[in-house]
């Protein structure tokens, strides 16, 4: 007799999940430097134009699809369009996960070391430049990020063995209400700073003079990649939803969710940078090099170095449970592997393709292929080819392949009132507007448009 599969035990633990999948370091490490780049509160106009626009359809229609198949990103394809060429969009979301689970989890690394670094408050009294040359020191070497690398996979793995419930849903539960509550409590102490109403009036006051193409094109590109499209993630996660669940609601909470995160994460980084004459432009090194140097100057600063810290990780966590949770479901159900062993091999190969990627600062520096390092190019195909490719070929599959009354049944559960509006909308955002502004995306990533 086949045995009940594993799934989520509430709507709140669902959309927990769904939130923490989305909310990671794309929200804290991304977002505000790409705010900063960006003309700040332009660039949050349009990111919240095509949130609304754009992804909520396209998130609401992944978990379609994981709820009507009850099977991984994979299988799911197999249900709905047996003996055809869609199962492929599963393998290279599942490729997608691997990639991203490999190369985030470096960087997921690299905060449990500054979580220690600022509990022991070792960055007193350095200066940006030694702060510059300590991040760099680091992430060259060889021994350190790659111990914090596989602890920090271990203790996924030690979650997702305890199943959707007992690991997924229980964890997600906890950690996602913390992150808002440290959240909050670091943008409270930043927007009180002396000097810290320029940021505030950087992020909520459009200065057109600084608008470009490049605007609209790194905010949808930031949304679909904060929002796990096309990484198999709310297929499988939609697989584990029960059917009274309201995909419609949970589906747009679990946007607002993620968008308001990023929103307080840019409230309490940006007016710290400005508060100490620092320039919001500073790319990735603004998390881990301006920040340092802002929490030193503040009083009781080393406290709120370890909440910003220990919110990076818990970012990370979430959304690295749910790329090994793709991958599990993957093996569990098409190589019909038991969870530990599952769990094992998605680990060793994160861990094999983590330990590359973290040398590629280092000792494999010089090794290029195609002119990146591995992280680069790991980083770069994930990004640039494997999650546009397979949001693409998701969009055309949900628009044009898959049954309307699918859709509307799937919809109408756990729904009041009527949803034939929605169902216009989402067809036609999921025919016509979705392909192009992700091949618009994808173009633009190659240079071509």
């Amino acid at each position: 007799m086949k045995s009940k599969r594993d799934g989520f035990n509430s709507s709140f633990g669902a959309l927990m999940a769904i939130a923490g999948s989305a909310i990671g370091l794309g929200n804290l490490w991304r977002f505000p430097y790409l705010v900063g780049e960006n003309g700040g509160s332009i660039f949050i106009l349009f990111y919240l134009i095509f949130v609304a626009i754009v992804c909520v359809p396209v998130i609401l229609s992944e978990l379609v699809v994981g709820r009507k198949a009850q099977a991984s990103i994979f299988g799911a394809f197999q249900k709905i369009a047996p003996n055809t060429g869609w199962r492929h969009l599963g393998l290279l979301a599942i490729t997608a996960a691997v990639a991203i689970s490999s190369f985030c989890s470096v960087i997921a690394g690299w905060t449990m070391e500054y979580v220690y670094q600022a509990a022991i408050n070792s960055f007193e009294g350095k200066t940006s430049a030694q702060l510059l040359q300590f991040f760099t020191d680091f992430t060259t070497s060889t021994f350190r990020p790659i111990m914090w690398l596989v602890l920090y996979l271990c203790m996924v793995a030690a979650i997702i063995l305890g199943g959707v419930k007992s690991g997924v849903e229980k964890y997600s539960k906890i950690l996602m209400p913390l992150l808002f509550v440290l959240m909050a409590v670091l943008a409270v102490r930043t927007v009180t700073l002396p000097g810290a109403g320029a940021g505030i009036d950087f992020l909520i006051r459009p200065d057109w003079s600084k608008f470009s193409s490049k605007v609209p094109l790194n905010a949808l590109g930031q949304a679909f990649l904060s929002l796990s499209i096309g990484m198999g993630v709310l297929v499988t996660y939609g697989s584990y939803m029960r059917k009274a669940d309201n995909l419609t609601k949970i589906a747009i909470q679990g946007a607002l969710a993620d968008t308001s995160f990023a929103f307080i994460a840019a409230i309490a980084i940006i007016p710290a940078v400005f508060a100490f004459g620092m320039e919001p432009t500073q790319g990735s090194g603004l998390a881990f090099i301006a920040l340092p140097a802002v929490f030193q100057q503040l009083p009781g600063g080393e406290l709120f170095a370890i909440i910003f810290f220990v919110i990076l990780f818990i970012a990370a966590l979430t959304s690295s449970i749910s790329l090994m949770e793709v991958q599990v479901a993957f093996m569990q159900e098409e190589w019909r592997m038991k969870r530990w062993t599952a769990t094992l091999l998605a680990t060793l190969t994160s861990v094999v393709l983590g330990v590359l990627c973290s040398l590629s600062f280092g000792i494999l520096s010089s090794f290029k292929i195609f002119g990146n390092t591995i992280f680069e190019l790991t980083d770069f195909v994930a990004s640039n080819v494997l999650l546009p490719v397979g949001s693409l070929g998701f969009v055309i599959f949900a628009g044009w392949r898959l049954n309307k009354s699918v859709m509307y049944k799937e919809l109408l559960q756990g729904a009041s009132g009527s949803i034939r509006r929605l169902m216009i909308v989402m067809f036609f955002v999921l025919k016509y507007v979705a392909p192009t502004a992700i091949l618009w995306v994808f173009l633009s990533g190659f240079g071509l448009f």
